[in-house]
C-alpha cells in the first residue's frame, strides 16, 4: 500500500512541476524556480517578463535582460549594463554598478571575468591585473571604441564565488565603467567572448523559509 502511493506521487511529480512553471516570456522558457508572477514558481526567485523581454532586477531596481537560462545548473546569465557613449560611465553608475540583494537565493558566480574601464590610480593598490597586458586592454579597440574609454586606466579580475558574491561595484573615484565575460578560456580571441554576468542560484530546498 506504501509503494502504490509512492508510485502515485512520484508519477504526478512532472504534472506538479508544470503547474508552477511561468509562461514562457518572449523567447526564454522561465523554469522553475524562477517566477514571473504570484501565480507560478517561488516568489524568492523573481524575475520580470516586460514587452516579452525577460528582466532580472538588482537591490535598487535596476532592470538587467537576461540573456540565458540553465535550469539545470541553477544559473542564468543577464546582459552587462551598457557604457554610455564618449564618457566611459556604466549606465548604472548612479546605483554603484550590479548589486544583489544579499538575502535573495543568487548570487554571482565564479566564471565570470569582469573587466572595470576609467579607474582611477587608487585602483593600483587592489590586487587587480591593470597592467599593459591585462585582457581589458584587448577590448579598446572592440566592444569600447566609442565609449570613451579608450586609454583610460583599466584592470581585470576573475569574480570569486561565495555566497557572498554579490556585486561589481562601479563609482566614481575608483572605476566608473565594466563588462564581463562567461567562461573565458585561455587564449579565446575576444571576438569568442562571450559577453554576460552569470548568477547562480540556491535550490529553493536549500533555503530556510
Amino acid at each position: 500500500m506504501v509503494m502504490a502511493i509512492l508510485l502515485l506521487l512520484i508519477s504526478l511529480m512532472p504534472v506538479l512541476t508544470l503547474a508552477d512553471t511561468c509562461p514562457r516570456c518572449g523567447s526564454l522558457d522561465v523554469p522553475y524556480p524562477l517566477s514571473t508572477n504570484g501565480n507560478c514558481g517561488n516568489l524568492k526567485y523573481r524575475v520580470y517578463c516586460n514587452n516579452d523581454t525577460l528582466q532580472l532586477s538588482s537591490a535598487e531596481g535596476f532592470y538587467y535582460r537576461i540573456l540565458s537560462i540553465s535550469p539545470s545548473d541553477n544559473k542564468l546569465v543577464i546582459s552587462p549594463p551598457l557604457i554610455e557613449k564618449n564618457t566611459c560611465l556604466s549606465s548604472d553608475l548612479s546605483l554603484g554598478g550590479f548589486r544583489l540583494d544579499e538575502n535573495s537565493p543568487f548570487n554571482i558566480s565564479s566564471r565570470n571575468t569582469v573587466m572595470l574601464f576609467n579607474c582611477s590610480e587608487n585602483i593600483l593598490l587592489s590586487p587587480l591585473n591593470c597592467s599593459s597586458n591585462s585582457l581589458c586592454r584587448q577590448l579598446e579597440d572592440k566592444v569600447v571604441e566609442g565609449s570613451g574609454c579608450r586609454n583610460s586606466l583599466c584592470c581585470t579580475f576573475l569574480k570569486d564565488a561565495s555566497m557572498t558574491s554579490h556585486r561589481i561595484r562601479a563609482r566614481v573615484g575608483g572605476c566608473t565603467a565594466y563588462t564581463s565575460v562567461v567562461d573565458m578560456q585561455p587564449g579565446e580571441s575576444v571576438d569568442s567572448w562571450k559577453y554576460g554576468i552569470e548568477l547562480q542560484w540556491l535550490a529553493p530546498k536549500s533555503l530556510v523559509e
